[in-house]
């Protein structure tokens, strides 16, 4: 579907019905974490956002988690948490450029580059307005080595930016979800400070991965309410409801994403097109007024005005959304309510249902989770440490801090733990889908 195509959705989105409230979320504390780090000049300005899980063919329990750190670049780690690898984001490549700044990650198995299947993780640049491709050498990861390499060709085009000036204006890429329909790959992409998203179709360049657009959706900016007034989502001037959380389900070709101040979207992949988007849920401060505080340069929602068209899930902002797939499209599609520190959980099948809520909460290993941006979950065996599957999600505040320093990293959960906190036990499944089969 066409950007222009839904120009007329916004005034004529009808508001979700909706669901009856489940029990509040419930606790469970994560197993594992990684090495914070620190969003300063001592820490290389590194802060971690959002995460994806390779998948060792071998060994299962080899498998590795890579997770970007936005201006920090990229750090890869064991499922002990230690890191492995750390790459660095492209450095600016003039005075007046901004650097590269790597904001969400994903997988693709089995792409053929140069004529060999080859796993990459695949990097939105926010920075540069770039898709760069790291390719991921099993052998390398056997022997302990640094398992990833740059196989991003050297001629990709900015995404979103008409030209090089437009990249250091920051309208740029910015969420990112990685997808395969047969032997072709796909990344959707959505803009910084706009409600736009991009699919790109992956591509062999002599050996290197670039890629071309397919098809662009503006999802809506403002919205009519049922009182017959429209409204729009509280932002700084000039900035418009963005996408960053989004996830496509691999075995039906569903991208779910998160609209950070609105809600979760459901959108159906078709013929390398993206259909008509469906919201899900909304966030609870969804057709709130507002104004903006000059002085303070934030914006103030009039809460005592709130008209109650709000759901009862989310807390703004709408972030990280990851699917587990199960048996014949059971399932669950995950997003984080940034707003309260917890993750609701809908059911993958039918109608997306809401089923409750969790939060990772502090533990004898590790503290808890708060203000998460990305998650990503698997569902298959990962050695003795993760027989039943893993959840992955980025702390925003963690802890104990280094003084004034704000420390950021990534959480690795127990799929059993997360799924038998639930009074009606959520499903377990490592047998039904392989993430390298998925496509």
């Amino acid at each position: 579907m066409s950007a222009s195509a839904l120009t007329a959705l916004a005034a004529a989105l009808s508001v979700v019905a909706a669901v009856p409230a489940a029990p509040g979320p419930v606790p469970v504390a994560a197993s594992v974490e990684t090495p914070v780090v620190y969003d300063d000049e001592a820490g290389g300005n590194a802060d971690a956002d959002d995460p994806a899980v390779w998948v060792d063919p071998a060994r299962p329990g080899r498998s590795l988690v890579i997770g970007t750190l936005k201006e920090g670049g990229l750090d890869v780690y064991g499922l002990d948490g230690r890191r492995l690898q750390h790459i660095a984001a492209p450095p600016a490549p003039g005075e007046d450029a901004a650097p590269g700044r790597f904001n969400n990650v994903d997988l693709v198995y089995g792409f053929e580059l140069n004529g060999r299947r080859t796993d990459l993780a695949v990097v939105s640049d926010r920075g540069r307005d770039r898709i760069r491709a790291y390719a991921i050498d099993p052998a390398a990861v056997a022997a302990g080595t640094a398992p990833l390499r740059d196989v991003t060709a050297a001629d990709v085009a900015p995404v979103f930016a008409a030209s090089e000036a437009e990249v250091d204006d920051q309208n740029t890429s910015y969420g990112l979800a990685a997808h395969r329909d047969g032997d072709d790959a796909y990344v959707v992409v959505s803009q910084r400070e706009r409600g736009r998203l991009r699919l790109l179709e992956l591509e062999d360049r002599g050996g290197r991965v670039g890629y071309r657009t397919e098809d662009t959706l503006d999802l809506p900016v403002s919205f009519a309410l049922p009182d017959g007034t429209s409204w729009r989502p509280c932002a700084d001037p000039g900035e418009l409801p963005q996408v960053e959380g989004m996830a496509v389900d691999q075995e039906e070709h569903v991208l779910y994403a998160a609209q950070e101040a609105v809600g979760l979207w459901r959108i159906d992949l078709d013929d390398e097109e993206f259909e008509e988007p469906e919201l899900l849920d909304r966030v609870r401060e969804y057709g709130t007024p507002w104004t903006y505080d000059e002085a303070e340069e934030e914006c103030v929602l009039d809460t005592a005005h709130d008209p109650g068209f709000g759901g009862e899930h989310l807390s703004a902002d709408a972030e990280g959304v990851t699917v587990y797939h199960g048996d014949d499209g059971e399932g669950y599609v995950l997003a984080s309510s940034q707003g309260d520190d917890t993750f609701a959980v809908y059911a993958r099948e039918g109608d997306n249902s809401y089923l409750g809520s969790f939060a990772v909460t502090d533990g004898t290993a590790t503290d808890g989770v708060q203000h998460s941006d990305g998650s990503t979950v698997v569902n298959v065996p990962l050695g003795g440490a993760f027989p039943k599957g893993l959840l992955v999600t980025h702390d925003g505040e963690a802890t104990p801090a280094d003084g004034d320093r704000e420390g950021t990293n990534f959480k690795f959960t127990r799929w059993d733990a997360v799924a038998g906190a639930f009074p009606e036990p959520l499903t377990v499944d490592t047998d039904s889908f392989d993430p390298r089969d998925a496509g």
